[in-house]
């Protein structure tokens, strides 16, 4: 982390430095660099921070790629796209489920489920949030306790069942032949 400070330093330092310095110091490091691989071992070793910096720099100027030469273009390019990848991968990790709630809030959802039948999610979440309790109301849903209904009648049941107090009634207007009209009231008793 150190180095990265220090070459974040002559980074701004090289900002106010004339051209033709920088074009001297640049050929300067490249002839050093040149000696470096003709007396070092073949394979260099890198730090993360050493591959960071160089991803960085090469990521601001596309151009620096081709003077690259303890490093080639190659590596670097796997080097992004493994940064890349950790990146994405770091972002869209899974967070299973819903967080847990505690136990005592749950044993009070069901206990007021159960002292208050008529009450449902909404209204107990209205009711906790006065306590300072703050859960959602699909949390309050799942912990509810689940009571079997009876079955509500269906159509034909509800016909079946009330067939002697219904009655359809209709009112009707005829024309006759000779072009009179005939009005008719209908009533039909559906108990018959």
């Amino acid at each position: 982390m150190l180095e990265f400070l220090r070459l974040l330093g002559f980074l701004v330092r090289d900002v106010f430095r004339a051209r033709v310095a920088l074009e001297a110091e640049i050929v300067l490091l490249r002839h050093q660099l040149g000696v470096l691989r003709r007396n070092a071992p073949n394979r260099t070793r890198l730090t993360r921070v050493d591959r960071v910096i160089f991803a960085f720099l090469c990521n601001l100027n596309r151009e620096i790629v081709r003077s690259l030469c303890i490093v080639a273009p190659e590596t670097l390019v796997r080097w992004r796209r493994v940064g890349f990848r950790l990146l994405w991968r770091w972002k869209s990790r899974r967070r299973i489920g819903r967080p847990t709630i505690n136990i005592g809030i749950r044993d009070l959802i069901r206990e007021m489920n159960r002292a208050n039948p008529l009450w449902g999610a909404p209204r107990i979440q209205d009711e906790l949030k006065m306590l300072g309790i703050d859960v959602a109301r699909s949390t309050i849903a799942k912990y509810m306790v689940k009571r079997r209904a009876p079955p509500s009648q269906g159509w034909n049941t509800f016909i079946c069942n009330h067939a002697d107090g219904i009655a359809s009634v209709d009112f009707l207007i005829v024309p006759t032949i000779s072009f009179k009209l005939l009005y008719a009231f209908v009533i039909l008793g559906h108990g018959r």
